[in-house]
């Protein structure tokens, strides 16, 4: 379905947000003003010929810049270096923020961020402070009580993006729409439960309502969905009989049901099960929290494609001794834009075939935890899923989270992340349990990669 932006003056919630006219011409040249403008700051800039994505540090931020064509992206995790207040050490991350965007040759519109928060207590100030700094241009805000491993009071992962092309609208509160070349991207963050007296399953069925109304009320359906993400506190808990994750899988399965995902776009592949790639981890707390993005489209040269890594068994056929219920979610959900490919990997684990290994080991479940993100988005596996010319490396990851289960092995995650990824890749490390017991640590990414071979006429 093709979307029309349109702008909306006064003090309602809708609004298009585009750019002065000329201010872009093509990611190759913004490429260069960009490195430019990060020398000139002081950035440190990392690259590699041929790739899309490059990656930059300044003090108190790591990032990486995307270009696809006509649209420039960034992921950017903040971390305050200074060890003060809370709103303190917000305040030296906003700037941080404001340093990197204010230094790009178009202006930057930021649209999701997701704040781990040391603290639970701190978030009204920090959800004060946020409202204040985005008056006009709030992004999707989801908070999670997941504190940074590095002792800071928060940290925050954020994206932006810019382009002559690109349109962003607020239809309603943490509802947020970025529409570019006839695509259209829908944000939804932050639901919590409207009754959180009730058990996980009520828990779980009430916020995918929500999140399900939301996108009708934006004219979006829930088979658009490509990925989610779960926050879920005492993860694995009792829940009754069961750990509060199986609730959660039971309720999911049960709220899925009759949805045919992705039906509104070309598969690449039939034959196999189709969901949204997804992140169900732990947090401090015994709340949930959900969000989600999905995607609208009538191009031709757009499609999804399903990944699933051939070293594992597909999450959804898991045996029931992980749980009655499998969880629903695919390794990856693999989106063909013309010449680019855009990966959105799944919280990832040391599981082979269904078996998670090197228990009590937590750098070898790292490590194993990357061959597998590794194996996911190679060109091989693209490959066999319909998207020849396509495959990505750990050097085409945009950003990583790792979700560390304790505290004290921390430095042992951090040394093996480094050693395959280097020091340059755009990380956060939080502390969070993860679904199963013997897991030490888990990891999500997104990934940026151009089709050799062609698949379209290379526009975002």
């Amino acid at each position: 379905m093709k979307r029309t932006a349109k702008r909306v003056t006064g003090v309602g919630m809708a609004r298009k947000r585009g750019l002065k006219p000329g201010a872009h011409r093509g990611a190759k040249r913004a490429g260069r003003r960009a490195a430019a403008a990060s020398k000139k700051s002081g950035d440190t800039a990392f690259r590699s010929t041929g790739r899309i994505v490059k990656w930059f540090r300044a003090p108190g931020v790591q990032y990486a810049m995307i270009g696809m064509g006509k649209v420039t992206r960034f992921a950017l995790m903040v971390t305050p270096i200074s060890r003060g207040p809370v709103h303190i050490q917000l305040g030296e991350a906003l700037r941080s923020l404001r340093t990197v965007l204010d230094s790009q040759p178009e202006k930057m519109h930021v649209t999701v961020q997701t704040v781990f928060l040391k603290d639970a207590r701190d978030q009204t100030l920090c959800e004060q402070i946020l409202a204040a700094r985005y008056v006009y241009e709030p992004p999707v805000t989801t908070f999670v009580h997941q504190p940074p491993c590095s002792g800071a009071a928060l940290a925050i992962e954020v994206w932006a993006t810019g382009g002559k092309t690109v349109y962003v609208e607020l239809p309603q509160p943490n509802v947020l729409q970025v529409s570019m070349g006839n695509i259209t991207w829908t944000h939804c963050g932050g639901i919590t439960p409207r009754d959180a007296s009730g058990g996980v399953y009520g828990q779980t069925i009430d916020v995918f309502r929500q999140l399900k109304q939301k996108l009708k009320q934006v004219g979006v359906p829930l088979e658009n969905l490509i990925r989610t993400w779960l926050y879920l506190g005492n993860i694995t808990g009792p829940e009754g009989d069961l750990e509060r994750y199986m609730e959660l899988n039971r309720a999911r399965t049960d709220f899925y049901k009759g949805v045919c995902f992705g039906r509104r776009h070309t598969m690449a592949i039939v034959g196999q099960a189709v969901y949204p790639a997804s992140t169900g981890i732990g947090m401090c707390g015994d709340g949930i929290t959900i969000s989600a993005t999905a995607i609208d489209t009538d191009r031709k040269d757009v499609f999804l494609m399903p990944l699933e890594n051939p070293q594992q068994t597909p999450v959804y056929e898991y045996e029931k001794v992980y749980s009655p219920e499998s969880p629903k979610f695919v390794r990856a959900m693999a989106e063909a834009i013309g010449d680019y490919i855009v990966i959105w990997i799944s919280g990832t684990a040391s599981i082979v075939r269904s078996k998670t290994l090197h228990v009590g080991q937590p750098g070898k479940q790292a490590d194993q935890t990357l061959t597998n993100i590794e194996l996911l988005i190679a060109q091989k596996n693209l490959a066999r899923s319909g998207a020849p010319g396509a495959g990505a490396t750990l050097r085409d990851l945009a950003k990583l989270r790792v979700y560390v289960k304790r505290p004290q092995d921390y430095p042992a995650i951090r040394k093996a992340v480094e050693r395959r990824c280097g020091k340059a890749l755009p990380v956060i490390y939080v502390v969070a349990d993860v679904c199963r017991s013997d897991l030490l640590v888990e990891m999500e990414g997104l990934a940026f990669v151009r089709r050799s071979s062609g698949g379209g006429r290379g526009r975002p």
